[in-house]
Formats: C-alpha cells, structure tokens, sequence
C-alpha cells in the first residue's frame, strides 16, 4: 500500500465515505491496525465499535444479530493486531507492518476459526457480545509475524 494510503483508507472509513465494494477482509484489518497504531487498543475499540455500523448504516448494511457489526470478530482482532503491532516493529512503516501481517495468518479470513467453533463465533451472542474462544486461547498464530516481520518480543496471549 502507498504511503498515506493507510491514512486515507482511515479517513474514508471515518466520514462514511468508504464505498460497500471496498470495505473488504482487508480494508477492516488495515483500518483496525491504523487506529490500534494511533490510539491504542482500547480507544481503538471504542472507535471501531462506533464506526463499522456507522459505515454498514451508511451502506444499507443491518446491523442486526444476523448481520453487519460482529463484537466478538471486532474484538479479536483489535486484540491481535495490537499484539502484533507490538511484537513487529520492522518494517518501521505502519503500511509496511500492515502489509505483512494481511500475508501472514492474520491475514486469512478463518484465522479466528482457530480459536472459536464456527458455531460459537457465527451465533447471534458472539455478533452482539464478547464472548471467549472456544477452542484455544486467543494468542498470535504460529508464524504470526511472519512475512518479512521482526518480532522484538516473545509470542503471548492476547
């Protein structure tokens, strides 16, 4: 990705002006790993909670317990990528950081059927509310920093 491509990706998504057809696995990976970077996990949550039904409102999405914002998908992957921004720090560049991880594990859309059941992670409680995995704990996958990241720390749960 280009250089402040990232940062226009964040804007678009921000003022609802992200197009339905671009808002894909990976525009929300992107977009949860540029405000992970500038605000941290937590605050980065409290946007995205607001922010993906703000734009699937703006698409005509629902967000329903069928459909449109999943708290438990959301959740799960503010904390992975926190993790992973935090044990990758080569490249410098966020864009090149992100980069890496949508190559890696991370970037595979089942990579949460690692942890939960897709029963338990496809209910109507796991869309509306956390709930734990229940298959694994929720850590970085096996070669998770893979694809050119340099991991400064040793792999932990999330």
């Amino acid at each position: 990705m280009a250089s402040g491509a990232l940062d226009e990706l964040a804007r678009r998504f921000r003022d609802t002006s992200l197009p339905k057809e671009e808002w894909t696995h990976a525009a929300h990976l992107r977009v949860g790993a540029w405000h992970v970077d500038r605000h941290g996990a937590e605050e980065a949550l409290r946007i995205l909670r607001d922010g993906i039904p703000r734009l699937n409102d703006s698409h005509g999405t629902p967000n329903t317990e069928t459909s449109g914002y999943h708290e438990t998908i959301t959740v799960a992957y503010v904390r992975l990528i926190a993790s992973y921004l935090e044990a990758v720090r080569e490249p410098a560049s966020l864009e090149d950081r992100v980069e890496c991880l949508l190559a890696g594990p991370l970037g595979e859309r089942a990579v949460l059927l690692s942890y939960w059941s897709q029963e338990t992670l496809m209910s109507p409680r796991a869309r509306l509310e956390w709930v734990p995995p229940d298959r694994a704990p929720l850590a970085l996958p096996a070669g998770g920093t893979a694809s050119g990241g340099r991991r400064t720390s040793p792999p932990r749960d999330v």
